[in-house]
C-alpha cells in the first residue's frame, strides 16, 4: 500500500514545482500581461528610501517616548527610597537603646543571681552543721552500744575460761600416758624403717622394668613406622583424607565410641603378595573411608570436616550386629579341591569395626582366593560351587543368575597391582612384642600397686607418729595452760572494771544536740526568707529582660523587612539606570540613522539640502501627495500610478523585482507552453483523484487494524493483569514486591510486544526488571517459580510436575517457595502437584493434604518379587507394641 502511494506523491511534487511558473506564462500569453514600464520602476525606486526613513523615524519616536517614561520612573523611585532610609535610621536608634537596657538588666540579673548563690551556700553550710551535730550524736550512741557489747563479751569470756579451768584434769595422772606414748613412738619408728627399705627395693625393680618396657616400645614403633608409609601414600593421593586423619587424631576425645582411620590404614595384609586381592575387592571410595561405630559420631565428624573444613572425605558406619566372625557358607576345606587356599577375610587383619563393615558390605568371609589351578578349571568351579565372587591368581570372577532365563552369567577382569597395602608387617612378631609390652606393663602395675600399698602404709605410720607427737605435746602444754587461763581471767577483770567506769549519758548528749539544731534552723529560716526575696527580684528582672528582648526582636524584624525592601528597590533602581543608559544610546543611534536615511531620500527625489520637505512627503502611507512633490512625471496619471504603489519595503522590493523580471523575460515565449501547461494540469487532476482514492483505502485499512488490535489487545491486557494480580499476591506474602506487565516501545510495532517482570526483594531498592545484572541466581529462580505458579492459576489441568526448582536457591528463598507451593497446592479444587527434589530443608511447613514419598534405590535393595508389604506392617506393629 505504501509502494502504491509513492507515484502520486512524486508526481504531485514534480508538477507542483512548475505550476506557478506555468500559470504566469499562460497569463502573459493570453493578453493579461502588460509591458514592463520604466516609469513604474522609477517610481518604486523613489518611494523605497522614504518608506525606509519613515519606518526608522517611527522607531525613533517610540524609543524616545519609552526613554522619557523610564526617566520619570527612575526619578520617582529615587524619591521613594528616602522614607525607607529614614525608617532604617530610626530602627537602628531604637535597637541600640533597647540593647543598652538589656545589658543593664543582664548586669542586675547577674548580681542578684550571685547573691542567691551566696545565700544557697550559707544554707548548705547550715545543713552541713546540722548533719555534723546529728553525726556526732550517732557516734556517741554507737560508742555506748560498743561499750555495752564489749562488757557483755568480756563477761562471757571470763565465764568460759572459768568453766574451762574447772574442767581441767589433775596433772598427776598425765605421766603414765606420756610414758605409753614414748613406747608407741619407738615401735612406729621401727615399722617405718622396714617399709622404707622395701620401697627402695621395689623402686629399683621398677626401673629395670621401665628400661625393658622402653625397648619393647621402640620395637613396636619400628613396626608402626612401616605403617607410616601408608600414610605418606595417602597424603600424596588423597590430601583431604590425610588432613581429616590429622584432625581426628587431635580431636578423638569428641566422640563417644570408637572411630577407625581410613580402611587402607587399618587393614594389614599378612602377605604383601595378597594385597592385590584386597585392593581390587574393596572400592577406592571405601578404602579411604573412616569407619564409625556410632551414627551420631559420624554426623559430628562429617559436619566438621565436610561442612566447616570443606574436605572431600568418605565415612561409613559399621553395622550394630556382630558379624565380623561370621562363618562362611562353605568351609575352605571343601573348596581346596578347586585350588582355593583361603577366604579373603583370612588374608588380612583389621580392627573389629572395620572387619564388621567389610563382612557386611563386601562379604569378605565368603569370597575365596584361588590359584592358577582354579583358573584352568573355572567353568567347573562356577558350575559346582555356585560362588558369586572368587579370585584366581590374576583374575576376579563374578557370576550372576538371570532373572528371566535363570542362566548363569559370569564375567572376569584382570587384577590391578596393589598400591597401598604392599607394606606388610609380621603380625605374629608384632603381636608377641605387644604381648611382652603388655606383660611388662602388668608387672609394672603390680609393682606400682605394691608401692602404693607401702606408700599408704608409710603415710599411715607418719600420721600415727605425728598424732602421738601431737598428743604428747598437748599433754605437756596442759601443764602451762592452767596458769595462762588464770592470768587471762585476771586481765579481763581489770578491763571490765575500766569499761564500767567509762559510762556515757546519752540523754544529755541528745538534749545538747537538739538545742544546737534548733539554733541553726532559726538562722537558716532568716537566710531562706532573704533567698526567696532575691529569687523574686531575679524573676522580675528576667521577665523585664524577656519583654525587652521581644521588643528588640520586633524592631529587628521590622528593620530587616525595611532593609529587604530597600535592597530590592536599590537593585531595581540600578537595573532601571542600566536600561535607561541602554535605551538612551539606542535613541542616539536611531537619530543618526534617521538623518542618514533622510539625506538618501532627498537625493532620490532630487531635493536640495535646504528644500523644505512637506509633512505629506515624509509619511510613506500617504502616497497621494508624493507625486505632486516630485519634479518629473507630475501629471495626474503619474500620480494615480504612484498612489497604487505598496507602502512597505518588503512589498516594494517584491514588486520591483517582479517588474524587472518581466522586463528581462518578456521576449522568446510561444504558444506550445500553454498546451504543455494544459496537459500537465489534466495529469495533476487525474493524479489528485487517484491520490484521494488511495487515501480513502488507507483510512479503511487503518480502521480495520484498529478494530483487530482492539479485539486482540484488550483480552491480552486483561490476561496479563490477572497474572500480575497473582504474581503480586505471591510476592506480598513474602514481604517483597513484584509486577508483571505488557511492555513495548512502540504500540504499532507488534513484533516487539513482550512480558516484562519487575521485582524488588529489599525495601531499600527500587523495582528492577528481572535480569542477571540486578538479581542473584536464587532470586531469579524464586521469581521464575512464582511466575509459573501465577500462570498455572489461569488454566485447569489434572496434575502439575515441578522438578528440582529449589536447586540453586539460598535457604531463605527455598523455604519461601516451598511454603508458597504448599499453600497453592493444598487449596480446594486445585490440580495435583508432584514436587520432585533430591533434598529438603529442615523444619519445613507440611500440610495434612500432603504425601511425602521417599525413593530408595541401590544394589542392596530387595528385589520387587521379594517385597512383602504386609510383613513390613506386621513388623512395624510389633515394634510399636514393644515400645509402648
Amino acid at each position: 500500500m505504501r509502494r502504491n502511494l509513492r507515484t502520486p506523491l512524486k508526481a504531485k511534487r514534480i508538477f507542483g514545482e512548475t505550476e506557478q511558473r506555468m500559470k504566469d506564462i499562460v497569463k502573459m500569453l493570453k493578453g493579461t500581461m502588460r509591458e514592463a514600464s520604466p516609469y513604474t520602476i522609477e517610481m518604486l525606486e523613489r518611494n523605497g528610501p522614504w518608506v525606509e526613513y519613515e519606518n526608522v523615524r517611527q522607531q525613533y519616536e517610540e524609543v524616545k517616548q519609552t526613554r522619557d517614561q523610564m526617566k520619570e520612573e527612575l526619578k520617582r523611585r529615587q524619591e521613594s527610597q528616602a522614607p525607607l532610609n529614614q525608617q532604617l535610621q530610626q530602627f537602628d536608634k531604637q535597637h541600640k537603646q533597647i540593647d543598652g537596657r538589656i545589658k543593664e538588666k543582664i548586669v542586675e540579673i547577674r548580681e542578684t543571681s550571685q547573691k542567691c548563690k551566696q545565700k544557697q551556700e550559707i544554707i548548705e553550710r547550715k545543713d552541713k552543721e546540722i548533719e555534723d551535730v546529728q553525726q556526732h550524736l550517732r557516734m556517741r550512741k554507737d560508742e555506748e552500744l560498743d561499750r555495752q557489747k564489749k562488757i557483755y563479751n568480756i563477761r562471757k569470756m571470763i565465764e568460759d575460761w572459768q568453766n574451762e579451768l574447772k574442767s581441767m584434769t589433775n596433772q598427776d595422772s598425765l605421766q603414765p600416758e606420756i610414758d605409753s606414748i614414748g613406747r608407741e613412738l619407738r615401735i612406729t619408728q621401727d615399722e617405718k624403717s622396714n617399709v622404707e627399705s622395701e620401697l627402695s627395693d621395689l623402686r629399683m625393680e621398677k626401673q629395670n622394668l621401665e628400661r625393658e618396657k622402653r625397648d619393647k616400645s621402640n620395637r613396636i614403633k619400628q613396626f608402626d613406622n612401616l605403617l607410616n608409609l601408608k600414610e605418606e601414600k595417602l597424603q600424596k593421593r588423597f590430601a583431604d583424607t590425610y588432613n581429616a586423619v590429622v584432625w581426628l587424631r587431635e580431636n578423638g576425645d569428641r566422640f563417644k565410641k570408637r572411630v577407625c582411620l581410613p580402611i587402607m590404614l587399618e587393614v594389614n595384609v599378612k602377605n604383601h603378595q595378597h594385597a592385590k586381592y584386597v585392593e581390587n575387592h574393596i572400592s577406592m571410595n571405601d578404602m579411604r573411608a573412616f569407619v564409625f561405630e556410632s551414627q551420631d559420631d559420624m554426623d559430628i565428624f562429617l559436619k566438621e570436616v565436610r561442612d566447616n573444613q570443606r574436605l572431600r572425605v568418605n565415612a561409613v558406619c559399621s553395622p550394630q550386629e556382630p558379624i565380623a566372625d561370621q562363618n562362611p557358607s562353605k568351609p575352605i576345606t571343601e573348596l581346596q579341591q578347586y585350588g582355593f587356599f583361603s577366604y579373603l577375610r583370612e588374608l588380612f587383619d583389621a580392627p573389629y569395626p572395620v572387619m564388621n563393615y567389610l563382612v557386611s558390605q563386601y562379604m569378605v568371609h565368603n569370597v575365596p582366593v584361588g590359584t592358577e589351578r582354579t583358573r584352568h578349571m573355572i567353568e567347573r568351579v562356577i558350575k559346582e560351587t555356585g560362588l558369586r565372587q572368587m579370585y584366581t591368581a590374576e583374575e576376579r570372577y563374578v557370576t550372576k543368575v538371570s532373572a528371566y532365563t535363570n542362566n548363569v552369567i559370569s564375567s572376569n577382569i584382570s587384577l590391578k597391582p596393589a598400591q597401598f597395602l604392599t607394606v606388610a608387617v609380621d603380625p605374629e612378631e608384632r603381636r608377641q612384642a605387644v604381648e611382652q609390652y603388655k606383660e611388662i606393663e602388668r608387672r609394672c602395675m603390680t609393682l606400682e600397686a605394691r608401692i602404693g600399698e607401702l606408700t599408704s602404709k608409710q603415710k599411715m605410720l607418719d600420721k600415727k607418729d605425728n598424732d602421738l607427737r601431737f598428743r604428747k605435746k598437748e599433754i605437756l602444754d596442759m601443764k602451762t595452760k592452767k596458769r595462762q587461763l588464770e592470768q587471762k581471767i585476771s586481765t579481763k577483770h581489770d578491763s571490765l572494771k575500766q569499761l564500767e567506769q567509762e559510762n556515757i549519758n546519752l540523754e544529755d548528749a541528745e538534749r545538747q544536740a537538739n538545742d544546737k539544731i534548733r539554733t541553726i534552723n532559726i538562722q537558716k529560716k532568716k537566710i531562706v526568707i532573704e533567698l526567696t526575696q532575691f529569687i523574686k527580684n531575679c524573676m522580675l528582672l528576667n521577665k523585664e529582660k524577656v519583654e525587652l528582648a521581644l521588643e528588640n526582636m520586633t524592631i529587628l524584624w521590622k528593620k530587616n523587612k525595611i532593609e529587604s525592601e530597600y535592597k530590592e528597590a536599590t537593585s531595581r533602581l540600578k537595573e532601571l539606570e542600566i536600561e535607561f543608559v541602554a535605551i538612551d544610546e539606542k535613541k542616539r543611534n536611531l537619530l543618526e540613522t534617521c538623518k542618514g536615511l533622510l539625506r538618501k531620500a532627498r537625493q532620490a527625489c532630487n531635493l536640495g539640502q535646504n528644500d523644505e520637505v512637506s509633512q505629506d512627503f515624509q509619511t510613506a502611507f500617504r502616497l497621494d501627495t508624493l507625486a505632486n512633490l516630485l519634479s518629473i512625471h507630475s501629471n495626474n496619471d503619474d500620480c494615480q500610478a504612484f498612489q497604487s504603489l505598496p507602502n512597505t519595503l518588503e512589498e516594494i522590493d517584491a514588486v520591483l523585482n517582479e517588474e524587472r523580471s518581466r522586463a528581462s523575460c518578456f521576449t522568446g515565449l510561444n504558444a506550445s507552453v500553454v498546451e504543455d501547461y494544459t496537459k500537465r494540469t489534466r495529469e495533476i487532476e487525474d493524479l489528485t483523484e487517484e491520490l484521494h482514492g488511495k487515501r480513502t483505502d488507507l483510512e479503511h485499512f487503518r480502521q480495520n487494524i484498529l478494530q483487530v488490535k482492539e479485539d486482540w489487545l484488550i483480552p491480552l491486557k486483561q490476561l496479563v493483569e490477572k497474572i500480575n494480580d497473582q504474581f503480586s499476591s505471591f510476592f506480598r506474602s513474602m514481604q517483597c514486591v513484584g509486577e508483571v506487565d505488557l511492555h513495548t516501545e512502540n504500540e504499532e510495532d507488534y513484533d516487539k510486544y513482550g512480558i516484562r517482570i519487575r521485582v524488588k526483594f529489599r525495601s531499600s531498592t527500587q523495582l528492577h526488571e528481572l535480569n542477571p545484572h540486578h538479581q542473584s541466581g536464587g532470586e531469579r529462580s524464586v521469581s521464575t517459580m512464582l511466575y509459573l505458579m501465577a500462570l498455572q492459576e489461569l488454566n485447569r489441568c489434572p496434575f502439575r510436575v515441578v522438578d528440582e526448582i529449589n536447586q540453586g536457591m539460598d535457604p531463605v528463598n527455598e523455604r519461601r517457595v516451598f511454603e508458597m507451593v504448599v499453600k497453592t497446592a493444598c487449596k480446594e479444587s486445585t490440580s495435583q502437584y508432584f514436587f520432585i527434589t533430591p533434598k529438603l530443608l529442615q523444619n519445613l511447613t507440611y500440610a495434612e493434604k500432603m504425601t511425602v514419598l521417599f525413593v530408595y534405590n541401590g544394589p542392596f535393595m530387595l528385589e520387587p518379587t521379594k517385597w512383602n508389604l504386609k510383613a513390613f506392617h506386621r513388623r512395624r506393629r510389633r515394634v510399636a507394641a514393644v515400645t509402648e
